[in-house]
């Protein structure tokens, strides 16, 4: 009686998180980058009560890119994730994710399932379940919440979750309780959780935020392993974490994309020298 308490526990825990866990749905059709961009945003314009959060915002980003977002509060970060992700509608503009999938055509669910991940600043991982447990509630497969909760793994799919132990650095903690580990070691296992999913774009919010100097090395070396295989964009304030892992960078300014390129060329832009001078990008 215990056990089957606890399941059902369990399976109200996972139904009051995001709706997007990866095996509430399944996945509904693969993405076409022939043309090598996975992302394509034109005209974005989101305003919230006369506030324009994106003003005719335009971005593109390459299959298997790092880039870094950056930018002061308020230049319209998280609302592009938002609209990417299907959490905000946007008034006009479009998103596509490569050729062949209209992001404004689907709602939070379906993105996800589309291969769209998201890592939000606070870890939200299910603190009295184990490393390994929170993998396996992850794993990508239409199997509904009761066969996620109480099916036996098959072999492959234990591949997998050892396969992503391996990649996020918690081989030795797999039995551990989430709850104890370390905040670096949280953020470490929702990237983690995201990957069991096999998605093709992660979104990575302030990754670094409360970590020592050596668990923000360690995930410099995380996120640059995944690019390729994934496409990552990381939103993140610590400049010297920026430059650690940038390829390309973008800056938001005002809902609008002010300037990109390498760290160097945007940190010698004169728009962005004019715009941040004095203020922390």
């Amino acid at each position: 009686m215990n056990s089957l308490n606890q399941i059902t526990e369990q399976a109200r825990e996972v139904m009051r998180r995001d709706t997007t866990w990866p095996f509430l749905v399944p996945r509904k059709r693969s993405v076409n980058v022939s043309k090598n961009v996975i992302l394509y945003l034109e005209g974005l314009n989101v305003s919230f009560d006369g506030f324009q959060a994106l003003n005719n915002l335009n971005l593109y980003v390459n299959d298997g890119e790092l880039r870094c977002l950056i930018g002061a509060n308020g230049a319209g970060k998280t609302t592009l994730m938002d609209v990417i992700t299907g959490k905000t509608q946007c008034d006009s503009g479009s998103a596509w994710f490569g050729q062949n999938i209209d992001l404004l055509a689907h709602d939070e669910a379906e993105i996800a399932q589309l291969g769209i991940g998201r890592k939000f600043q606070k870890p939200t991982v299910f603190e009295a379940h184990t490393v390994f447990h929170n993998l396996e509630l992850s794993l990508q497969g239409a199997k509904g919440v009761w066969r996620a909760l109480t099916a036996t793994l098959s072999g492959s799919e234990r591949d997998r979750i050892d396969e992503v132990l391996e990649i996020i650095g918690l081989e030795k903690s797999r039995h551990q309780l989430a709850g104890a580990l370390s905040h670096g070691q949280k953020q470490w296992l929702e990237i983690g959780m995201l990957l069991a999913a096999e998605p093709r774009l992660l979104l990575v919010d302030e990754p670094v935020a409360g970590m020592t100097a050596e668990e923000s090395e360690r995930t410099a070396e995380l996120l640059t392993s995944l690019a390729g295989k994934h496409t990552v964009i990381v939103v993140e304030h610590d400049m010297e974490f920026v430059r650690s892992i940038a390829r390309t960078v973008t800056v938001l300014h005002q809902g609008s994309v002010l300037a990109e390129g390498t760290m160097d060329q945007v940190q010698n832009n004169r728009d962005v020298i004019e715009v941040y001078l004095g203020e922390e990008a």
